[in-house]
């Protein structure tokens, strides 16, 4: 294995922990961004939705935990492979050029051993999981093997990543009640939206970089536009959610539950700098609230349903 790097990705959030691991552990949790637990509740949240707006957020509280512990593992996961893929642009962009792949921290060879160890978790949590539920599940495979080379081929990559971070609404939806629904489909639909609003505030990061070694985002697509876009992208995600609410319980209580939610994806956009790469960051780390916040307004109608 190769010689490790001094320091920490720039943009780890829990610096101090990551640094507490012995030094043969650290590259794997960078690796696996254990040190940035944002990507992992990103991922959790739809699943969440998904069970609580079937009505199994009470009496399925354990199936929560096993899908919290799957979003952490199959994260973990995609980045790796991520990282697999990525290893040589990684290493022309600022942020991601010390990441352990793009840096020779650890090897190839070591981070496909570590990507098969997590994807045994992941599997673990599937076993979990009813027989629809678990058919969907594997759905999400391909979608989660291409989305690294849609950077190179679309402007829209966070579209495609919209795709891979929804499933688990589809996913925790069935889990409950093993039949597709159209409010089970309206809620994925927002969360597609919501994720392509998300990672393009994320995605402003990158922007002189991605341009200069030819990585397209919605970000540079969107130029000047990046909050009207967002905006629109935010305003879909919730019209999607309200119409499925609507499905379930045809009354403007319902739609009221939204309103938190609609509120802070709001303050994203109003208060936006799209030129400054920290609060870019601080924009987009604030949607495991805004997550949360949907999830009580699941919890909340699957409830009274």
């Amino acid at each position: 294995m190769s010689s490790q790097p001094d320091h920490i990705v720039p943009d780890s959030e829990h610096k101090g922990i990551v640094g507490l691991l012995p030094a043969a552990a650290r590259p794997f949790a960078l690796l696996a961004r254990f040190d940035r637990p944002i990507g992992w509740w990103l991922l959790f949240w739809p699943c969440a939705w998904g069970v609580a707006l079937a009505g199994g957020a009470i009496e399925r509280w354990d199936l929560l935990l096993w899908l919290l512990l799957g979003s952490i593992a199959m994260r973990g996961a995609g980045c790796v492979y991520n990282d697999i893929v990525d290893r040589d642009l990684d290493r022309q962009v600022e942020r991601t050029r010390s990441r352990p792949l793009a840096s020779g921290g650890t090897s190839l060879r070591a981070a496909w051993i570590w990507l098969g160890i997590l994807c045994l978790i992941g599997l673990t949590v599937w076993f979990q999981l009813n027989m629809t539920a678990k058919l969907v599940a594997l759905g999400s495979l391909a979608l989660v093997a291409a989305y690294p080379f849609m950077k190179r081929i679309t402007w829209w990559p966070q579209a495609w990543l919209g795709l891979v971070f929804s499933w688990g609404a589809l996913v925790g939806w069935l889990a409950i009640q093993p039949q597709f629904q159209w409010a089970m489909l309206l809620l994925y639909l927002g969360a597609i939206f919501w994720v392509i609003g998300y990672d393009t505030i994320y995605a402003l990061q990158d922007r002189e970089d991605d341009s200069l070694v030819g990585i397209r985002s919605s970000a540079l697509r969107l130029g000047d536009n990046v909050r009207s876009g967002v905006l629109a992208f935010y305003l879909i995600a919730l019209a999607s959610w309200a119409a499925a609410f609507w499905l379930l319980r045809p009354h403007w209580l319902a739609l009221v539950a939204l309103v938190p939610a609609g509120l802070h994806l709001l303050w994203q956009v109003t208060t936006l700098n799209s030129s400054d790469g920290d609060d870019a960051l601080d924009k987009f780390r604030s949607n495991r609230f805004a997550g949360f916040l949907i999830f009580l307004a699941c919890l909340v109608l699957g409830q009274a349903g």
